[in-house]
């Protein structure tokens, strides 16, 4: 059994009580918060063909301690429906399980840790085969899937048997939407393809799309990261973004899952209260992080190898040939002290350069983007900035 220490820090206890198909494979995770219509998202995996082992899906319902009674009556109807439609669903190699309605602590409770209980239980699941390679699946409630969704995923795993994750192909749902909530959801979509074709552009190594019901995770990687994080809401990208630094999180492209384009408040941000700020006005979806602001970034990541063993006296040096936001943000953020770190757990060039970016990660570059937006960039038009960086990329 490969989890048992990660239990052992966590507390957790598998709820399942029936035992898993010795020839279990894959676990699709799905949180379950006040969703009238997820029997739509339990019927589109039920059409899926089967992969050549056996598949369970995990619906962990879920609300706060201190939701209100509406909320936990509602999430009580969901669960005696889910377990209604179960019992003539589950058959043959895809078996479904529901969970809950479970009470979060409210200090915790929201997407993240929702989650992290559906994603354990997936880790319980694979620890009782001492299955580390088993495949753990994040879907969300409100998520349609094409036919090959289970067969491709587990092809890729196959392919590719060292990849701690990966994320999967999306497009959200936009049938039935008024014209500023298309144009809405259709600016988003855009801007996310930018911005991930942006951070590849400056040479950053794991530019990636990070969307909670559109990634797979091996259960191994899954344990060696630490599990699932418990933020209300970013709990995708901050896991996805910590999981590569374990190991390589490639895309599946040869299948699609398709989210509502829902308006939500049920999260602090993400694409629902993005969409809810767009249509109040409060959003403008058509402007984005200025492209000029990605070129300078790339400049500073072209002298990486030039920071190894670097003197304070040819850090400022360096400091004083790069364009002024960089310059100024590295000042700001006191890149110095981490560049000191790195230096001096680093023997080589090759693992410098591999653990840079593990201190100048995703989080540090959009942290340089919001520092340096309104000092020295200006949001620009999102047609724009994306001819520009088109442009560019053809031409390099």
């Amino acid at each position: 059994m490969f989890a048992e220490n990660y239990f052992k820090r966590n507390q957790i206890s598998g709820k399942i009580v029936s035992l898993p198909h010795p020839d279990l494979g894959i676990v699709v995770v799905i949180p379950c918060f006040r969703e009238p219509d997820i029997l739509q998202t339990l019927q589109s995996v039920s059409r899926c063909a089967l992969p050549d082992r056996h598949v369970e899906v995990i619906i962990l319902i879920n609300h706060s301690e201190v939701a209100s009674d509406n909320v936990k009556a509602q999430n009580h109807q969901t669960r005696q429906e889910i377990d209604e439609w179960i019992k003539i669903h589950t058959a043959g190699k895809l078996k479904f399980f529901a969970l809950g309605p479970v009470e979060l602590m409210k200090k915790w409770a929201g997407a993240g840790l929702a989650r992290k209980y559906g994603m354990d239980e997936a880790v319980s699941r694979f620890n009782l085969l001492s299955r580390p390679e088993g495949i753990i699946v994040s879907l969300d409630a409100d998520t349609l899937v094409d036919e090959n969704y289970l067969p491709e995923i587990n092809n890729y795993f196959r392919k590719n048997p060292s990849h701690a994750g990966a994320t999967i192909k999306f497009k959200h749902r936009t049938e039935g939407l008024e014209e500023k909530h298309l144009q809405g959801i259709c600016l988003y979509e855009k801007y996310m393809d930018y911005y991930k074709q942006a951070m590849g552009y400056t040479g950053y190594p794991y530019p990636m799309f990070t969307i909670g019901s559109a990634f797979a995770t091996t259960a191994g990687a899954y344990v060696k990261r630490g599990g699932m994080n418990r933020r209300q809401a970013g709990e995708d990208f901050y896991f996805l973004q910590n999981l590569v630094q374990i190991g390589t999180v490639g895309e599946i492209t040869s299948t699609t899952v398709y989210p509502s384009a829902r308006l939500s408040d049920r999260v602090p941000f993400g694409t629902g209260p993005v969409l809810q700020k767009w249509m109040r006005g409060e959003e403008n979806l058509s402007k984005t992080y200025c492209y000029k602001a990605f070129v300078d970034l790339k400049q500073f990541f072209n002298k990486i190898n030039l920071l190894f063993r670097i003197s304070v006296q040819n850090y400022e040096s360096l400091l004083s040939a790069l364009p002024q936001p960089v310059e100024a943000f590295l000042r700001e953020d006191g890149f110095w002290q981490e560049l000191t770190d790195l230096n001096q757990n680093c023997a080589t060039l090759t693992s410098f350069h591999l653990r840079f970016y593990h201190k100048f990660n995703a989080f540090k570059i959009l942290k340089f983007l919001n520092f340096t937006h309104g000092k020295f960039y200006q949001k620009a038009g999102l047609e724009e900035q994306i001819k520009l960086l088109k442009s560019e990329l053809k031409n390099s």
